[in-house]
């Protein structure tokens, strides 16, 4: 008999592979994003000191698109260097959660190293 994948599941399990091997300094803190059906969420984390540095997402007044597309992944990806840069943040390691680096994960990352950030 032929199972139907969970495709939470799968990519939750993806997401413990990539953690095992990513991890936040206060040196070079972690930024994971979250994606799911109706908004984009984006963390800079210090896992050392657990500690969320920053965060911006679609519900942000800022972010004028209030949906999961890919102009909201630019201005969440903008929004989240911006923050980062006010609070000393330049280089961080990207954690993609679990999710293929193509879409709105790819475009928020390309827009948050156009706006400053290294990684």
């Amino acid at each position: 008999m032929i199972t139907k994948t969970n495709r939470k599941l799968e990519r939750e399990r993806r997401h413990k592979r990539v953690r095992t091997k990513i991890s936040g300094t206060p040196d070079c803190p972690r930024l994971c994003v979250f994606r799911s059906n109706t908004n984009l969420y984006a963390q800079i984390i210090d896992d050392v000191n657990a500690v969320t540095l920053v965060s911006a997402s679609t519900l942000d007044k800022e972010v004028k698109t209030k949906k999961s597309n890919k102009v909201a992944a630019k201005e969440v990806g903008a929004l989240i260097a911006k923050r980062a840069i006010e609070k000393n943040i330049k280089s961080v390691v990207y954690d993609r959660g679990g999710y293929i680096y193509h879409g709105v994960v790819k475009e928020l990352a390309e827009s948050a190293r156009e706006a400053g950030l290294e990684f």
